[in-house]
């Protein structure tokens, strides 16, 4: 009986061909299978390189009917290579149920690292990257999407989206609301391709310049939002939401004072904030 096979996690270029790892190359070439999420994409790939290796479709609505077979596939002795459309595989993309299968029963499981576009994008991005939160995709509607959005609105680390060319203008759009038009922007377009673009603007900015030219709203996109900044003495935003709800009901020095309570602040502070609203 042979040996039980390895699945290996194999990185492909998120465009440029050249991208691609020599580990990668040889192990698409030596494996006996690979699982790609759409096989006519990751053919060109192949063909390109002249690799012949048969591929097999393992998607979204496929991936965990064909756990089974491929674990046989491993059984058998057989060595196979998860490849996604472009970038890391599971970033966003499928293999999570495949991965955590085989690895709760004890299956080798390699990682072939190599490119991915959210690190590609920040690594350019000029934005904080000691620290940073992974989004994937915004809601598809738009109130979810703005929750989504106001729950952010105070993370302090770099937020990295990925976006669709049909709902830039509209995830941009929710985040001047939600975010204000000053927070700083990246979006990276088209990474490692011929129409590669980068541009660093304040939220508002942003989205003028991307509506004013159809070109911008295409292509694969990875929105980037430089995290929340206290000003200094700048009240948290949940305190003035707390103290514009009391207000309705209670005069604004009681209203001050409950919220200053509640948050371990100054009431003068969000008295003479109430003040101001209030002129």
């Amino acid at each position: 009986m042979s040996a039980t096979g390895s699945l290996y996690i194999v990185a492909t270029p998120i465009g440029n061909l050249a991208d691609i790892t020599l580990r990668a190359l040889e192990v698409l070439k030596s494996v006996d299978l690979i699982a790609a999420e759409d096989t006519r994409n990751t053919g060109r790939l192949l063909s390109h390189y002249e690799i012949g290796t048969r591929c097999v479709a393992v998607h979204d609505h496929n991936e965990q009917q064909k756990i089974a077979w491929l674990e046989q596939q491993l059984l058998d002795g057989k060595n196979i290579a998860l490849v996604s459309d472009a970038g890391t595989p599971l970033i966003n993309d499928p293999g999570y149920h495949l991965v955590s299968a085989f690895r709760a029963k004890g299956y080798s499981v390699v990682p072939i690292p190599g490119a991915c576009a959210a690190i590609t994008a920040l690594s350019v991005a000029g934005l904080a990257t000691d620290r940073f939160l992974y989004e994937g995709f915004l809601p598809a509607k738009t109130k979810a999407r703005q929750e989504r959005l106001n729950e952010l609105r105070q993370e302090p680390r770099t937020v990295v989206f990925y976006e669709s060319p049909h709902r830039i203008l509209d995830s941009l759009v929710d985040i001047v609301t939600c975010l204000g038009a000053e927070r700083e922007l990246v979006l990276a377009r088209e990474l490692t391709k011929t129409f590669e673009t980068i541009q660093s603007l304040p939220a508002q900015q942003l989205l003028d310049w991307v509506k004013a030219d159809p070109n911008q709203q295409k292509g694969e996109m990875v929105l980037m939002v430089a995290g929340y900044q206290k000003a200094q003495q700048q009240l948290p935003v949940e305190a003035l939401d707390t103290l514009k709800l009391l207000q309705v009901e209670l005069p604004l020095k009681k209203a001050a004072a409950l919220t200053a309570k509640i948050y371990g602040l100054k009431k003068n502070a969000l008295y003479d904030y109430g003040l101001k609203q209030g002129e």
